[in-house]
């Protein structure tokens, strides 16, 4: 492990270096000259990064969002501006979103049973996100209401790992390493009544359920679904999208609720079903701030099997919000 390391060392102080001086620039510089900049990152990862760039045309085709080469060229560009935005914004909202101003900069548009259940403090709240607008921001904001937990993955770089866990925003916003999450903790979380932001857009591979996603087979999370059967937790989706420069509103859809049948995998492809309905909608209202350079269908890639296990849960969870 040591000897990988320190092959590695290199790149990895190459890529703290830069990293350190794209936070200052976002701490110092004007907002519209580091979003600018944003856009160039953008661009140039779009023009030097071939195999995203053709998954992320290539995705925008199979979903059906636009097929004119033009058009499908304007949305995969935008895409890759926009992820460039996400990391600007997640660094900009930790000084930003704070208890007294996250107002000024968030709007909600929240159903009332679930909002009836981020009023009460005895109610957990599984939160099911996708990879559109600023999921960050949106964990951020709903914090502000309720305590949340998100499940991430730990960077490579330890020294970049490091620096981006210094400036994540700590007030009522947890993060869980994805390999350190287990079932306990998890179940915990909503026992306390808080919130479990769980990220179920990505690609699950062979422990993941095959279902439909933009009427394309895909191998797709289970875990907020087994979540919400075994501890009855009230399960919704929700994201938040860019209206402006740090402007954002955050949507929530009504409450899921499945009662279980005795029929797990049925009921788990039910509650998967519907989450992946909701997805591609809130997709298409903004298809320019999703993350389309994610291999989110593979071909000829085996599924062990369709039969979600209960390690699932916390096994197949990728990147929280």
């Amino acid at each position: 492990m040591r000897a990988k390391l320190m092959s590695k060392m290199p790149r990895y102080l190459l890529e703290f270096v830069a990293f350190s001086f794209a936070l200052i620039c976002v701490r110092v510089l004007p907002l519209s000259f580091t979003e600018w900049l944003a856009h160039r990152a953008g661009d140039l990862w779009y023009l030097c990064g071939r195999r995203r760039r053709l998954t992320a045309r290539a995705n925008i085709r199979r979903a059906g969002i636009a097929y004119d080469d033009r058009e499908v060229d304007r949305i995969a560009r935008a895409s890759f501006r926009h992820f460039m935005l996400v990391l600007l914004e997640t660094f900009k909202s930790t000084f930003i979103l704070t208890p007294q101003m996250w107002r000024e900069h968030t709007t909600v548009d929240i159903p009332q049973d679930v909002q009836q259940v981020l009023d009460d403090p005895q109610q957990g709240l599984i939160l099911a996100s996708a990879h559109l607008g600023n999921w960050e921001v949106a964990a951020h904001a709903v914090s502000q209401m309720k305590p949340v937990t998100g499940i991430t993955r730990v960077m490579n770089n330890p020294f970049v790992e490091r620096l981006i866990q210094k400036y994540k925003p700590r007030d009522g916003f947890t993060l869980t390493p994805k390999n350190a999450a287990n079932n306990s903790r998890l179940i915990n979380v909503l026992k306390r009544g808080e919130i479990l932001a769980v990220m179920v857009d990505q690609r699950a591979g062979r422990r993941g359920m095959m279902v439909d996603f933009f009427d394309h087979p895909a191998s797709t999370h289970t875990s907020a679904a087994l979540l919400h059967l075994v501890t009855g937790a009230a399960l919704c989706f929700g994201y938040c999208t860019r209206v402006g420069p740090m402007s954002f509103h955050v949507t929530a859809t009504p409450l899921i609720r499945v009662k279980p049948t005795g029929d797990k995998q049925r009921d788990v492809r039910f509650i998967l079903e519907q989450l992946n309905r909701q997805i591609e909608a809130a997709i298409r209202e903004t298809p320019e701030q999703y993350n389309w350079a994610h291999r989110r269908w593979r071909e000829n890639t085996p599924i062990a099997s369709n039969q979600p296990s209960t390690d699932s849960a916390t096994k197949s969870t990728p990147d929280a919000p």
